[in-house]
């Protein structure tokens, strides 16, 4: 694919650090996590990142950190968003460091599956909804909403970080995503994203780092977890369901 900025040059954010001797301690929440113990420097992809794990790997927490030390509200939304409903992220951000490229975002903006709802709401209170929109994302269904807000308030030179955006997405609205995504990719701008939508971390030429107890390292698509077993499953699915099922009818017995 022919990338139309120079990623030596043309990059909003380089890379990602843990400024590891002002880590209190690594024995404790979230430096604990296999993948924070042993995080020193991530480089990160011009156009589009992924954080890629099972539940628990700790790809939430740092695209949570690496979005605060970016400037965002923890609970997601712009730089311009300042509200707190309830306090939940971790202490990563504050050992966090981003290495900063010569290019500024023009725009920006912090999306997570969990507090999406939050967000929402405070469209509303901020009376914004013309830039997301124009439609109250609380009146549209949780697919709808995401894709007008994606489709309406994301632009070109800017840094967009999302968290498990395909919780709200069917599989044709993760493509729709992905069209977002390509269109202003080419356009300067820069997606960091936790997923585990083999259907979005499908996207050529993307950076996947795999999360988990060995640590976090670079993975080529066909190798990550999420893509074999999806396979496998669409090509021998009675197989699965034989295991699964007979498992299952064990454990009832006992």
């Amino acid at each position: 694919m022919t990338r139309r900025f120079d990623p030596a040059t043309d990059q909003l954010v380089r890379s990602v650090y843990l400024v590891r001797d002002q880590v209190p301690g690594f024995s404790e929440y979230p430096f604990s996590i296999p993948a924070i113990h042993g995080l020193h420097e991530l480089k990160l992809d011009a156009q589009v990142t992924f954080f890629v794990g099972d539940n628990g790997s700790g790809k939430s927490t740092l695209v949570e950190a690496i979005a605060i030390a970016a400037g965002f509200n923890a609970e997601g939304g712009s730089r311009n968003f300042n509200f707190h409903t309830r306090r939940s992220e971790s202490e990563l951000h504050k050992f966090i460091r981003l290495v900063r490229g010569v290019r500024r975002p023009r725009d920006g903006y912090f999306l997570r599956a969990e507090s999406f709802f939050n967000v929402a709401t405070e469209v509303d209170r901020l009376g914004v909804v013309d830039t997301h929109g124009g439609t109250s994302l609380h009146e549209q269904s949780h697919g709808e909403s995401f894709l007008a807000l994606a489709s309406n308030r994301f632009g070109d030179n800017g840094l967009y970080i999302l968290d498990e955006p395909e919780a709200a997405l069917s599989p044709q609205r993760q493509l729709s995503l992905l069209a977002i995504i390509h269109r202003l990719a080419a356009q300067g701008t820069q997606f960091i994203i936790a997923t585990h939508s083999p259907i979005l971390m499908a996207y050529p030429d993307a950076l996947i780092y795999q999360l988990g107890p060995k640590g976090i390292a670079p993975v080529a698509y066909e190798e990550t977890e999420h893509f074999q077993i999806t396979r496998d499953f669409l090509n021998g699915r009675d197989r699965y369901f034989r295991h699964l099922f007979a498992e299952t009818s064990t454990d009832d017995q006992g």
